[in-house]
């Protein structure tokens, strides 16, 4: 099934973040199945190129990473609730690697909005580190949203678009199915 943005209904107030989490692709097909998420681009965040292209940002010299924007309503899902599934669907622990996919632009990040957002992701990051509830220290950075740069339109809605090419198949795939059996309670009707 395609997932297709929903706006937000007139007067509902939406908050935005924006993760970094390996290929984009990847984030966009999790985030894509939340209830609350209204919308998921896929882009280009905290680098120093101008309108960076997809080619310029894989051969990691622009600075960077492949993210997913999440436009979400705090009414339905929480801004943690939102971190809880970034930190659980990638490994936060892997410095500029997520796979096979290996290099700057696939960095764990949580570029943060608001002040209230990089506080809370912030407590949250040393939060999961003192209680060892992974295997190594969390390298995610937690940073001050930069320009957001959307990628070509050919990456937005990809996996919806293209889930039988062979990346998705052996790579989105696996990851999606595993996050529907944790976060079965939290997921669209489909």
């Amino acid at each position: 099934m395609a997932y297709q943005d929903i706006p937000p209904a007139a007067g509902v107030a939406t908050d935005t973040i924006t993760l970094g989490a390996g290929c984009f692709w990847c984030v966009e097909a999790v985030f894509q199945e939340l209830k609350g998420v209204h919308s998921v681009t896929s882009g280009y965040m905290g680098g120093h190129v101008k309108n960076p292209s997809y080619k310029e940002v894989c051969n990691g010299t622009t600075g960077h990473a492949e993210v997913a924007q999440v436009v979400f309503d705090p009414s339905v899902i929480r801004f943690e609730e939102i971190l809880e599934v970034f930190w659980q669907t990638h490994d936060p622990t892997a410095l500029n690697r997520q796979g096979a996919d290996v290099g700057t632009q696939y960095r764990s990040a949580v570029f943060c909005h608001s002040d209230a957002q990089l506080e809370v992701a912030t407590r949250i990051k040393a939060e999961l580190d003192a209680s060892g509830a992974f295997r190594a220290p969390l390298v995610t950075e937690v940073v001050k949203a930069s320009v957001f740069y959307p990628a070509e339109d050919y990456h937005q809605n990809y996996y919806s678009l293209n889930g039988e090419q062979g990346y998705c198949q052996m790579v989105i795939r696996p990851k999606l199915d595993k996050f529907r059996k944790v976060f079965a309670d939290r997921l669209k009707e489909r």
